[in-house]
C-alpha cells in the first residue's frame, strides 16, 4: 500500500511541474528549464518546493539571493504538503524541501537531511469589518470550532453569524491550534475547510465576519487589512513567545540532498548566513539560532 501511496504522491508532483513559479510570484508553464549552463546567458536553476506554509519565507529569501546572483534562476514547484516536496526532493524533481516538520524516520533515505530555518508565529484573525473582539480566551476559541458560539454577539460584537475557516487535521496549522487550544474537540461541520494557507487568508479578507488561523509573518510581509486577535489577553508578538506567554508556532525548515550542486549549496548557506537571518527577522519571522 505504501509503494502504491508513493507512486500516487509522485505523479502528483510530475503534474504540477507544469506549472512552475517564479520568485516573482508569477506562474509559468515551462518545467523544462536547463539546469546547467549552456552558454553565455543560461541561468543555473535551482528548483524548490514546500508546503503552503513554507513558500512565504522561501520566497524572501530566493529573492534576496538573486538579487545578488544573477546568473541564478529559482523556481518553485506548485504548493504540495511537505510530505509531497520530500517525495520530490528524493525523486530528483526539485534541489530543495519545504517542510513544516523534521525528517520522520520512514521519510529519512539516509541522502536527505534536514535543519530548521525558523519559528513563525500563528495568529488568529478575522475580517476587518469584526469590531469590538480583540481577545478570545481558550474556552471561546473552542466553542467557535466546535459551533457552540455561531455569532459574534455572544462575543460582544455585531448580530452577524461566524464564518469558521479552518484547515484539514493533518495542516500544521490545525495542528497546533489542536494542541495550545482545541485539544480534542471535534471542530463544526458547518467550518468551510480550505487546503492551503493562501486560500484562507484570501477567503478571510473578501468574506465578512469570518475567522481563521495563518501565518502572522505573512499577515505582516503583505500588510493584510485584518484584525489580529490576542489569546488569553496575550498578542501573537515576537518577545511574547520569547518571554514564553504565545506558545502558537510552526517551526520551517528545509530539506536537501547530503551533497548537493555547488550552486544549490551556495543558497543554502545564504539561508542560514547573516544576511539571511536578518532578512527574516525584518519580516516576522523569528530565525532559528
Amino acid at each position: 500500500m505504501k509503494n502504491i501511496f508513493d507512486s500516487i504522491i509522485i505523479g502528483i508532483i510530475f503534474f504540477a511541474l507544469c506549472s512552475c513559479t517564479s520568485i516573482q510570484w508569477t506562474e509559468t508553464t515551462n518545467s523544462s528549464q536547463v539546469i546547467k549552463k549552456t552558454d553565455s546567458q543560461a541561468k543555473t536553476v535551482i528548483k524548490i518546493g514546500g508546503s503552503s506554509s513554507t513558500v512565504t519565507v522561501l520566497k524572501l529569501l530566493a529573492q534576496a539571493y538573486q538579487s545578488e546572483n544573477q546568473n541564478v534562476k529559482i523556481e518553485f514547484i506548485s504548493n504540495t504538503q511537505s510530505e509531497g516536496a520530500i517525495a520530490a526532493l528524493k525523486n530528483d524533481i526539485v534541489d530543495i524541501a519545504g517542510s513544516s516538520h523534521q525528517l520522520k524516520p520512514e521519510e529519512d533515505n539516509s541522502k536527505i537531511q534536514y535543519r530548521q530555518i525558523a519559528q513563525d508565529l500563528l495568529v488568529v484573525a478575522t475580517n476587518k469589518n469584526v469590531k469590538n473582539v480583540i481577545n478570545l480566551s481558550t474556552e471561546q476559541l473552542k466553542a467557535i470550532y466546535k459551533g457552540d458560539i455561531t455569532n459574534w454577539r455572544e462575543l460582544g460584537g455585531a448580530n452577524a453569524n461566524i464564518v469558521l475557516l479552518d484547515r484539514p487535521e493533518d495542516e500544521s496549522a490545525k495542528k497546533l491550534l489542536r494542541k495550545y487550544y482545541l485539544g480534542d474537540d471535534k471542530t463544526t461541520t458547518k467550518a468551510v475547510i480550505l487546503n492551503k494557507e493562501g486560500e484562507l487568508i484570501e477567503t478571510l479578507q473578501s468574506t465578512p465576519n469570518s475567522i481563521g488561523t495563518f501565518s502572522l509573518a505573512s499577515s505582516l510581509i503583505n500588510k493584510l487589512p485584518v484584525n489580529h486577535l490576542n489569546l488569553n489577553g496575550v498578542a501573537p508578538k515576537a518577545q511574547n513567545f520569547a518571554n514564553g506567554e504565545y506558545q502558537m508556532v510552526r517551526h520551517i525548515g528545509i530539506i536537501w540532498e547530503k551533497a548537493p550542486s555547488a550552486t544549490t549549496q551556495d543558497f543554502i548557506d545564504f539561508i542560514f548566513s547573516a544576511e539571511g537571518k536578518k532578512i527574516l527577522k525584518n519580516n516576522g519571522f523569528i530565525p532559528t539560532k
